[in-house]
């Protein structure tokens, strides 16, 4: 359905307290450099709470809730600075921009038929438009009491795990949890040190494109397994869901292709496991890549089903280990374009077992996060359903090439 959004406040919330003068100038790493300027982007929704005793609706306290992110940002101080020249934050405490909007609906209603298009008027800006800004929030209230919040944290400045350890840490915050607050290490910039000759043009992200639609396909635990094995029955392995759906999504997008596409499909990978020895998830920037994979194309392109990209994908990941994190760290592997920005590049990436479902800032868990309409073409954005058990799939493709995945009967047979 629709969505009539009307921004009814807006301000900047700023730290508490000055960030020390030795802290004021932070380094973006060599690979926060090479990311495109897009935002990390969440909405969370939580549904009415009713006080038993009088029938009243339990608004959260909006002040109480804007003071925990002033908090919170003593301890994520380049959140509250501006991105320079792609080079570094000026951490001078300028703070982020908060919206407060109401959504003439009620939530029930918009959750039962979500159009990811509309999504976009409940975040505080462009998603594709990072340049300065670090982050921002909007504090969006249904008419019938439920809440969504838009967070965008800048790309620029962390991966989606970075992303996560500042969204929970803010909740306990909220919520007064200090034994559940997850303090962050600054140490990307030390981990991959930066440029030292001129910064070249972000190429970790698919250009930007007009004309992106965006299709939400949930798949059932029962269907993954399913096409899990399916895969199974080809190869020596057995897939991991990702792996499997992967191939699945892929195969139906060549099969409703007009034209043979030349792809190179893209995942990405959490470098933190892959140091010797491994990094704790608080390590926060872009501590993450591209694994890349050049898919073998089948004689009957109606009929390649993927069945040997499984095998293909998981030889791409198991490249990134301890050794190539090493040549990472001093360049060497840096300086090389690995199809990320070209025409032919199809990514995969995965919030799957990350802690999408754990943000309580005092009124309970979300009901629904969800994703939104994006920019880049061939996208693919996996993330676990509110029970946990299936795989939401966020697609978006050209206008053109929609039009023929989307009538894809295999594709909708299957789920």
């Amino acid at each position: 359905m629709k969505l009539e959004v009307e921004v009814i406040f807006k301000e900047i919330i700023k730290p508490p307290s000055p960030t020390p003068h030795e802290l004021r100038h932070y380094q973006l790493s060599s690979i926060d450099q090479q990311v495109a300027p897009v935002y990390n982007h969440l909405l969370l929704f939580y549904p009415t709470k009713t006080n038993v005793q009088t029938d009243n609706i339990n608004i959260p306290d909006l002040h109480h809730f804007k003071l925990s992110v002033s908090q919170v940002l003593t301890h994520f101080y380049p959140l509250a600075g501006r991105i320079r020249n792609n080079s570094f934050v000026d951490c001078n405490d300028e703070g982020i921009p908060f919206k407060e909007a109401r959504v003439k609906c009620r939530l029930s209603d918009f959750l039962h038929d979500p159009v990811p298009e509309e999504l976009n008027k409940l975040f505080p800006f462009p998603l594709d438009d990072a340049k300065e800004l670090p982050m921002g929030i909007q504090f969006n209230s249904f008419h019938c009491g439920g809440i969504g919040i838009g967070l965008c944290i800048s790309h620029k400045i962390g991966d989606a795990l970075s992303y996560f350890t500042f969204l929970n840490t803010w909740a306990a915050v909220a919520r007064g949890d200090t034994k559940n607050m997850v303090l962050p290490e600054f140490i990307s910039a030390k981990l991959f040190p930066p440029w030292n000759v001129s910064v070249p043009e972000p190429s970790l992200a698919p250009t930007r494109e007009k004309n992106i639609t965006t299709k939400r396909v949930v798949f059932t635990s029962s269907k993954i397994e399913e096409i899990r094995a399916k895969y199974g029955a080809k190869n020596e392995i057995r897939p991991s869901r990702i792996e499997a759906l992967s191939a699945f999504i892929w195969s139906r997008f060549i099969a409703s292709a007009k034209e043979e596409p030349s792809h190179v499909i893209l995942h990405t990978v959490n470098l933190r496991t892959r140091f010797e020895p491994p990094l704790p998830a608080r390590c926060f920037g872009n501590i993450f890549y591209l694994t890349r994979t050049v898919p073998v194309p089948s004689m009957d392109k109606e009929k390649d089903e993927g069945y040997n990209l499984v095998s293909q994908m998981r030889d791409s990941i198991r490249k990134i280990d301890k050794e190539y994190v090493r040549k990472l760290q001093v360049g060497e592997n840096l300086s090389e374009r690995t199809g990320e920005g070209d025409e032919s590049s199809f990514i995969f990436t995965s919030l799957c077992r990350f802690p999408l479902y754990e943000a309580d800032f005092g009124w309970g868990k979300p009901v629904w996060v969800s994703s939104a309409n994006l920019s880049t073409k061939n996208l693919v954005v996996f993330m676990d359903t509110a029970n946990g058990d299936g795989i939401e799939a966020w697609i978006h493709l050209k206008e053109g090439d929609m039009a023929e995945f989307g009538s894809d009967e295999d594709l909708f047979e299957t789920l």
